[in-house]
């Protein structure tokens, strides 16, 4: 997949193409089965398949306050697009000058003169331009002028009817229902960090962890442990995994990420690794000994010996 950023970077006689646009967070599988429908458009009419997305939720300019959490980050959704057999990506900069550009000069600036579309698929609901202002009927009239087609792509519903969407994902990893949200995603939630050193109360304990810094890229589940797998330059670990502020001891910073690599020690210090999360095992305790926290982080491993080996 071809990777532009901005429309200066896509190259003079890209095209012509089938299109999609918009903000992608997750890549679920309700994005995933918009992308395959424009493979399927691009290949029967001899298109390339191009998606328009943005270096960041546009409400975090329009309405920081009512600006959700994002699933990835940039780099992250990038390469889950990537796995989805597109032929390339533009990124735009949602800044203030894009905003303001009314929804005809978007068309014609973004899908006609840079991407010479031949199709375009959106959703429903989709809205572009400044304020919001184009909808699927102005677009609609714009490809009779400019010459592409228009198709509405219907919302996929799993079997409990509710549209697949990245609120409900997000709404399910603060419940810490990784399981489910990796169904509605596709793919397992992951957080991507450095490995940083911490306060070693895990090797004390007989259970050396990688913690993960603050900066984290990914939307981190609800306080807990998980089992779940670290991933450490293309090699994959069986993980047993930790969320949360640690209340048996104080001075741990919130949300902090700790993976402990099952029946193996890693020198990961500074390394950036991915953690996946498969399945929560239970919520965050506090205990008043350490002999109890022990048994329950050896039953901890247990569980998650036997979930990632099923």
């Amino acid at each position: 997949m071809k990777i532009f950023k901005g429309l200066a970077g896509v190259p003079s006689g890209f095209g012509p193409s089938a299109v999609t646009i918009g903000k992608f967070d997750g890549v679920h599988q309700g994005h995933r089965a918009v992308i395959g429908r424009l493979r399927d458009i691009a290949e029967a009419e001899g298109l390339k398949s191009a998606v328009v997305t943005f270096d960041r939720n546009p409400l975090a300019l329009l309405a920081p306050d009512k600006c959700p959490d994002s699933l990835v980050s940039v780099r992250q959704k990038l390469e889950l697009l990537a796995t989805t057999g597109l032929d390339a990506t533009l990124m735009l900069p949602f800044d203030r000058a894009l905003a303001s550009v009314p929804a005809t000069e978007f068309v014609e600036r973004v899908l006609v003169d840079t991407l010479a579309a031949k199709a375009v698929l959106v959703g429903r609901d989709f809205r572009y331009g400044a304020r919001g202002a184009g909808d699927v009927d102005l677009l609609v009239d714009l490809g009779a002028t400019f010459g592409f087609t228009v198709e509405v792509v219907d919302d996929v519903t799993p079997h409990d009817g509710r549209r697949v969407s990245s609120t409900w994902v997000r709404e399910l990893l603060a419940e810490g229902d990784v399981r489910r949200a990796t169904e509605l995603l596709g793919h397992t939630p992951t957080v991507s960090g450095i490995v940083v050193h911490g306060a070693k109360r895990g090797r004390e304990l007989g259970f050396p962890t990688a913690n993960l810094t603050p900066e984290s890229e990914g939307l981190i589940p609800a306080d807990g442990v998980y089992a779940g797998w670290l991933t450490d330059a293309g090699t994959r670990y069986p993980a047993a995994i930790s969320v949360g502020d640690n209340p048996t001891f104080e001075g741990v910073a919130k949300k902090q990420v700790e993976a402990y690599v099952l029946d193996r020690e890693l020198d990961l210090y500074d390394h950036v690794v991915d953690i996946e999360f498969v399945e929560r095992i239970r919520g965050m305790v506090a205990f008043t000994n350490i002999p109890d926290l022990i048994d329950t982080m050896r039953g901890d491993v247990d569980r998650s010996r036997k979930i990632l080996a099923d």
